[in-house]
């Protein structure tokens, strides 16, 4: 298989995650900002005197609130590529695997790709981006450009323009937003959003999607009782 075979094969599967939905669907989930009740949320797990990381990331929510969509996508990945580290969660959370809300990551200042995709996704939903926009996706990602490098776990923001277009890629590891065809290093396995989960390989990827669906959940009501309902 040639390079350019390769590329449109991966292109293809971007473009087929943003259209072919999995009949398990987790509901609607619109997202508003409660200031008061959010900022109450965030004293209560990391006190008064953490609260600038909180302020500065709702500074910025104000700023680019009028933006352009995609103006609006390179401040808040910005924003998290900058001010947030990357950890593991066991180091973070004492789990091995613990999906944060968007408060929590900032307030540890800390994430894995999961936490910095998903304070991302909340973030610009939260600024008006249409849900079905946007996908949180699994991926497999090579760690080097060596032939016999091992792929690696990984998750990344896409944002759709539309259904069938080519999607930007927002990546913690990776600051400038790329669309998909500038991400040879990125293979799809599936994604999902507030309103469901998308299979973008079949065979055996898609028990990976079900088996993650409750930890997604699970997530969806705790943002819900910190403020982003």
């Amino acid at each position: 298989m040639n390079l350019m075979h390769t590329k449109k094969r991966q292109l293809l599967n971007w473009i087929f995650i943003s259209s072919s939905l999995i009949c398990l669907v987790v509901g609607s989930f619109a997202v508003a900002f409660d200031y008061d009740k959010l900022q109450a949320s965030y004293v209560q797990k990391f006190g008064l005197g953490a609260l600038s990381n909180f302020n500065a990331w709702h500074l910025m929510m104000l700023a680019v609130k009028d933006l352009k969509d995609e103006d609006k996508l390179k401040r808040v990945n910005e924003f998290f590529n900058r001010r947030v580290a990357w950890g593991e969660d066991q180091i973070i959370w004492g789990q091995l695997d613990y999906w944060a809300t968007p408060i929590e990551t900032i307030g540890k200042g800390l994430g894995d790709c999961e936490d910095f995709a998903i304070a991302k996704y909340f973030t610009l939903v939260n600024l008006g981006i249409p849900i079905a926009k946007l996908r949180l996706v699994y991926v497999k990602a090579k760690v080097s450009n060596l032939p016999n490098s091992q792929d690696q776990a990984h998750m990344v923001l896409a944002y759709y323009p539309n259904p069938q277009a080519e999607p930007l890629i927002m990546d913690n590891q990776i600051t400038e937003i790329r669309p998909a065809s500038r991400r040879p290093d990125l293979m799809p396995i599936f994604s999902f959003n507030s309103e469901g989960i998308y299979l973008g390989v079949a065979g055996n990827d898609e028990q990976s999607g079900r088996s993650k669906l409750s930890r997604w959940q699970d997530l969806l009501q705790r943002v819900q009782l910190e403020g982003l309902n």
